[in-house]
């Protein structure tokens, strides 16, 4: 449960084996910005996440943003976090590594809300749902980057606004920081709508920042979130749609290379175990197909791509796009796709890749959505989509002709390393949504 006061923190230089080194910095940069606001209301965790408490943010500083109207940026209320990074040093949430790296997870978030005329104080909303920004990085430990969604679901302050989703960039004032523990840079959380998202998705998160900044009312040069914006940017410009998004698609596909997702894979080369087994669907040894019509409706279906409608799935998976690796590069083996203690009883170059005859793939059905996706955005344009289970180890890999460091290929589509599998495009799979089974 959180408190809200002012924060009352005394300048550092006075209390220097007091006033924690990573949390000093941090207040330095936003003194920079807010000098005459030494002492900015504040949301903080009644019991800190290092004694037990659930929230892993230990602050949340509110500061009034007069904007700057000749740039048509309007007054609004900056959101600033405290505990992504490492604020102490001494291990009690983030272990130490040194100031050569990044701090913690290496960044703090932020969020702009444009002020209402009848506002004198900062709605507290906003630090709640920083917070479960917050719980997702330490429960999964994907971080995130500028340019990833958030698909949320909901409207963000639980009214009935159309803001219900969620892109991250750079913030336009802050700038990162060097601490004693490694450096911490200030992604700015921006709210969007549904079709903002769905845009995202298709085409790259990087592209539909820029088109938001410039419409005004949807965010303009410093990604305001307004939460009683009633249009979408192309309802408000409709050639945005197909002059850019749709363009971009089509030359440039997606820069989604992942999302965390609930699913599952079964290797069909085995005879199932009992009734209730997945791998069932055998007739034999040969998967069980639908008809000739029921495919080509399938089909049909995927060569509409994009034209859906159900909501997308879960945050997507940072750890493929840190430390300038190539977008198109299949992850790395040491990236998080066996657990430590499954790596720590089977070394990995002991762990034997099999090459599979078929295999039975298993989505929920919002996971399910983003195939077309998978298939018109990324693989259509050589490039490789990941699903990471999140409820274990497992990770899906659809690839495509010349993408590095791949082993299923095109003469064995289906391949596993550990929990690990990859899928060559060029051959069929059965498709399991929910209780609605596929082959394509």
């Amino acid at each position: 449960m959180d408190e809200l006061r002012p924060s009352g923190v005394p300048a550092p230089q006075p209390f220097p084996a007091l006033f924690p080194p990573g949390l000093s910095a941090i207040y330095g940069e936003c003194r920079r910005l807010y000098s005459e606001q030494p002492n900015p209301l504040q949301v903080t965790a009644i019991v800190k996440y290092w004694l037990g408490g659930p929230d892993p943010l230990d602050y949340v500083s509110m500061y009034r943003n007069l904007g700057n109207p000749t740039r048509g940026v309007p007054e609004h209320w900056h959101y600033v976090s405290f505990g992504l990074s490492d604020l102490y040093g001494d291990n009690r949430v983030h272990e130490y590594t040194g100031a050569d790296g990044p701090s913690g997870f290496g960044f703090e978030l932020t969020f702009r809300l444009k002020r209402e005329a009848e506002e004198s104080a900062p709605p507290t909303w906003p630090a709640e749902l920083m917070q479960g920004l917050a719980r997702y990085v330490f429960q999964s430990e994907n971080t995130f980057c500028s340019g990833d969604h958030v698909s949320w679901h909901s409207p963000l302050d639980n009214s009935e606004s159309r803001i219900q989703h969620m892109l991250l960039t750079e913030d336009p004032q802050m700038q990162p920081v060097q601490t004693p523990f490694g450096m911490v840079s200030f992604l700015q959380i921006v709210g969007i709508c549904t079709e903002e998202l769905h845009a995202a998705q298709q085409w790259n998160g990087q592209g539909i920042l820029e088109l938001l900044r410039t419409v005004p009312v949807a965010g303009g040069p410093w990604l305001i979130t307004d939460m009683r914006r009633g249009e979408t940017i192309f309802e408000i410009d409709p050639h945005l749609q197909q002059e850019r998004v749709d363009k971009g698609i089509e030359t440039e596909g997606s820069n989604l290379s992942g999302v965390s997702a609930k699913c599952a894979w079964d290797d069909l080369s085995r005879p199932p175990e009992d009734e209730d087994d997945s791998r069932s669907i055998c007739i034999g040894t040969q998967p069980r197909r639908l008809s000739g019509k029921d495919t080509e409706q399938i089909r049909e279906a995927l060569r509409r791509g994009l034209e859906i409608t159900s909501k997308p799935v879960l945050p997507p998976i940072s750890s493929q796009r840190q430390n300038g690796m190539n977008h198109d590069r299949v992850p790395s083996r040491k990236d998080s796709l066996e657990s430590e203690s499954s790596a720590a009883l089977i070394p990995h170059e002991l762990i034997r890749t099999r090459q599979l005859e078929s295999v039975h793939l298993k989505f929920n059905q919002e996971s399910g959505t983003l195939i077309p996706l998978c298939l018109r955005g990324r693989l259509l344009h050589g490039r490789h989509f990941t699903y990471k289970s999140i409820t274990g180890d497992t990770a899906i890999t659809f690839v495509s002709t010349g993408v590095e460091g791949a082993f299923a290929t095109e003469e064995h589509p289906y391949a596993a390393h550990g929990p690990w599998l990859q899928h060559h495009r060029e051959s069929g799979i059965v498709l399991q949504c929910d209780t609605q089974r596929v082959t394509f």
